[in-house]
């Protein structure tokens, strides 16, 4: 019962801030004077770019890319639901929304990856190093807090150069 009601906190704070992330951008950069804005699919595509780079800000684990500019398309006519052409607040919100709806899934990912997998492989490899000659009583003295920092920290680069060489 615990594990429910945490995923379901961890869900709802998710949302707040996917849409904290959404509202931001668009009262930085489309609201107007008067407080209502229809943005065109220019418009929307830069909205979605802002998003996901304040979404690659403020979220830990490797870098989300943007969708393309087709996948945008596709979406904005399912997501246009007076079919005007444009999107206005909440349907900005909405496709948003659907759009971040993988994120975090991904993200999440990343995490257990780093948080749980890398300290696991750590100790791993420790039991493994501490027979090897001269390494060994090195390894051996390391607390394992340390050494599986050390490796976890390790992953964590790799997982970001290889972000950064897609």
């Amino acid at each position: 019962m615990g594990q429910v009601l945490d995923r379901l906190r961890d869900k709802q704070w998710r949302r707040k801030q996917i849409r904290r992330i959404t509202d931001e951008v668009f009262d930085l950069y489309f609201k107007s004077e008067t407080g209502s804005v229809n943005l065109n699919f220019d418009d929307l595509y830069i909205g979605v770019l802002l998003v996901f780079n304040e979404l690659n800000k403020r979220l830990p684990g490797p870098h989300i890319d943007p969708p393309s500019k087709d996948i945008v398309l596709v979406m904005m006519k399912e997501n246009d639901l007076n079919l005007d052409g444009e999107i206005d607040r909440e349907e900005f919100a909405n496709f948003i929304k659907q759009l971040t709806a993988d994120t975090f899934i991904i993200v999440s990912q990343g995490l257990i990856i780093t948080l749980v997998a890398a300290p696991a492989f750590a100790m791993a490899t420790k039991r493994a190093t501490e027979g090897v000659p001269g390494v060994g009583k090195v390894v051996q003295r390391l607390p394992n807090s340390v050494y599986a920092s050390l490796l976890t920290f390790t992953v964590v680069l790799f997982q970001q150069a290889r972000h950064e060489f897609v």
